[in-house]
């Protein structure tokens, strides 16, 4: 699955500054998290903000919308939407007084995936997509998206909302549109919990410029607040155990190194906010929302102790005794602020990711901090004021703002986790193998099948197999034009039938109890066009241009994007995703810090052990869609020479499933494609063959056969 930039999902490219000493696999002998460090100026400089911050007006003058409503000619004009009636008139009681309220997708974590009950921007527009902004003011609401969600925005709004396609010609930012509708002196609310630190300051900075003030609401959400009793329940659900075989590594060394980067930092404790990062941590797994195996909880890891905030009701008597063992404290998940109230009081420096710590937390912490340093005059010890976000100039203890080092220490995989994540990627293709091989069955017999009807049945394959939890995502099953919209998602009652006539893409992936999948693969029932095998032939060139790179160590991401676009590039083509994202093991589907993309930003070099997807592919609009995405396992190349005396890198598949020689066009590739074709069908079959049987098995036969060149 592509990740495309949104305000719901973390960015993966963050820029750091990193040593260039090189960073050694992770193993059980070594520290795990001292490996880098960073530059905090350069980091608290190059974070990339959200959707609603970074999409430009892209022309001069005076920047239009039009309402939903104009563009639905046919439909007849709908009343004042309830909902937003009913937040407005909250705008003005006591303790708010605001001129306009931001709701976001996010919740407290930046998480990509959320649970029902914080889906409050779809709640409140009707809008159900991913990736959006609501914004509402006392006589306007507006929603952005991007346009993965035009087209779903302007069936789901209600004529009482202005859709804002953002990345269009004259649309402003959230920013804009507030300063140019707000008069100077008006008031913006946020909740600012559901606000990373980087993402509210930005916004605070950019509707200064016309006089308006950013208010934080930390009390209450005014969403909540309407949504009432109908609001579902936050998640209960227990949490669990993350196994040795599959963690391979305990807690109380995860702690350790942990502890002793902190010490060389300076803080007295970290505050750990992203939900992954919390789970990875603590060999703890939950499923509190949709696709992750993570629980919603916050982590404090200070140098002679450690607290988890979570329900307590999630917590079943084995994870006490596994916390215990670690010495770890149980907090109510509420209780964090009084936490970092707490610690402030105590001059601790605490280490805060600014990029993913919610701006409730940072400001709680320096508004506490402001305090302590009052009470204590000239008294306070300077640790650090080269992290201090005033520059050092203030006296007194001061916070350490930089990337959590959990992100890379987890992106850097040990054995027990490479080894989970072979082994469910070889279950993952048997399901597969026993789906293709009924899909392509009722095909045949002119069974009609809808683009919905095919995902459930994928689920029911892969749900039989051993460790299976959930999807990883969202499965994106397009069937020609379809296919050539990048997060597509199917629905009853508006997805397609699927044409044997027509190119058919399907991107899919599943959580096992040992590891996390994802695999597209684009596939014809018939016979393709000429046009339709050039264009998959030239993916496929890519994917395997990607695959067979060796690089040297210290090499960032971007530097390998071009090797799969170049076959496209040739004949003036393009597609406008990433090529490769990170992938957790037994995590979420979307990691970071690593990527492989052409947006240049991301300087962190690709390191042993990391995971990253490689899926190159090409979208005619109104016609079909291509990907071809495997996991690969990036790991030491033994070259003959090793110029400057350092390491080279390469990949090892973790991904084995046919790649449909049918789509491609022979004429392009060279006899080294073709024999890398071959190879990898070989060891398709050899790895899976042992674990289908029947009809399946021989599908498979039939889909790894040799290809010759004519």
């Amino acid at each position: 699955m592509q990740s495309v930039p949104s305000q719901a999902i973390r960015p993966l490219s963050l820029n750091a500054s990193l040593s260039s000493s090189r960073l050694p696999f992770f193993s059980f002998s070594l520290p795990i998290f001292h490996k880098f460090k960073i530059n905090p100026s350069i980091y608290n400089k190059s974070q990339k903000v959200p959707l609603f911050l970074t999409l430009r007006c892209c022309s001069s003058g005076s920047v239009t919308a039009k309402p939903s409503s104009e563009d639905r000619r046919n439909r007849d004009v709908q009343e004042p939407d309830e909902k937003v009636v009913a937040l407005r008139r909250l705008f003005s009681k006591p303790g708010i007084g605001i001129d306009a309220y931001i709701i976001p997708s996010q919740d407290a974590h930046q998480s990509e995936f959320i649970a029902e009950c914080y889906m409050r921007r779809a709640y409140i527009s009707g809008f159900t997509g991913s990736a959006g902004t609501a914004v509402v003011t006392k006589d306007k609401a507006a929603l952005w998206t991007d346009g993965r969600y035009f087209l779903q925005a302007e069936k789901q709004l209600s004529s009482s909302w202005i859709l804002m396609r953002a990345g269009s010609l004259g649309v402003p930012t959230t920013s804009e549109w507030l300063n140019d509708v707000l008069s100077p002196g008006g008031r913006v609310g946020i909740d600012p919990f559901l606000f990373s630190h980087d993402a509210a300051k930005e916004l605070k900075e950019a509707i200064s410029k016309k006089n308006l003030e950013l208010v934080y609401l930390y009390d209450l959400n005014l969403v909540d607040e309407i949504w009432k009793e109908s609001r579902p329940k936050p998640p209960n659900n227990p949490v669990r155990v993350h196994d040795m075989k599959y963690a391979g590594l305990d807690v109380a060394s995860k702690l350790s190194s942990l502890r002793a980067e902190l010490v060389g930092t300076g803080a007295s404790a970290i505050v750990i906010s992203m939900l992954d990062e919390v789970a990875w941590l603590l060999n703890l797994r939950g499923s509190d929302g949709p696709h992750s195996p993570v629980m919603y909880a916050y982590l404090i890891v200070e140098v002679d102790g450690a607290k988890l905030f979570v329900d307590n009701s999630k917590v079943t008597k084995e994870v006490m005794d596994h916390l215990k063992n670690a010495s770890v404290e149980l907090r109510p998940y509420d209780s964090i602020l009084s936490e970092i109230r707490r610690l402030a009081a105590q001059g601790a420096q605490l280490w805060l990711d600014t990029s993913s710590v919610n701006a409730a937390i940072a400001e709680t912490y320096k508004s506490a901090l402001d305090k302590y340093r009052s009470n204590h005059g000239s008294k306070g010890k300077i640790k650090n004021k080269r992290y201090d976000e005033s520059n050092g100039l203030s006296e007194g203890p001061s916070g350490v703002y930089m990337r959590s080092p959990i992100s890379l220490a987890k992106a850097l995989k040990n054995p027990a986790e490479l080894e989970g994540m072979q082994n469910c990627h070889l279950r993952d293709a048997a399901a597969l193998a026993q789906f293709w091989c009924w899909l392509e069955e009722e095909i045949h017999n002119n069974v009609e099948l809808t683009e919905v009807d095919v995902a459930d049945k994928l689920l029911e394959f892969r749900a039989k197999k051993e460790g299976f939890l959930d999807t990883s995502f969202d499965t994106i099953s397009g069937s020609g034009a379809n296919g050539a919209i990048i997060h597509y998602r199917a629905e009853i009652g508006s997805c397609s039938v699927v044409d044997p006539n027509k190119l058919f893409l399907l991107d899919s992936g599943a959580q096992y109890i040992d590891g996390t999948t994802d695999i597209t693969r684009t596939v014809h029932f018939g016979e393709p066009t000429a046009r339709e095998k050039e264009c998959f032939t030239r993916v496929l060139k890519g994917h395997i241009a990607l695959d067979q790179a060796v690089f040297p160590e210290n090499t960032p991401g971007f530097v390998l994007d071009a090797f799969a676009r170049s076959s496209l590039w040739k004949i003036g083509l393009d597609y406008r995703h990433g090529t490769g994202h990170g992938v957790g093991a037994a995590l979420n589907v979307h990691e970071g810090p690593q990527s492989i993309s052409y947006r240049y930003g991301n300087t962190t070099p690709l390191q042993k052990g990391m995971i990253v997807s490689n899926e190159p592919g090409y979208y005619e609009d109104h016609a079909f869609g291509i990907r071809i995405e495997n996991l690969l396992h990036v790991q030491e190349i033994n070259t003959p020479n090793r110029y400057g005396g350092i390491e080279y890198l390469g990949f090892e598949k973790l991904t084995f499933f046919p790649i449909q020689a049918r789509l491609v066009d022979i004429s392009l590739i060279s006899d080294d494609e073709i024999e890398w074709l071959n190879n990898y069908h070989s060891q398709v079959w050899e790895k899976v063959s042992p674990l289908v049987e029947g009809s399946a098995r021989q599908w498979l036969w039939n889909n790894t056969r040799v290809i010759h060149k004519q």
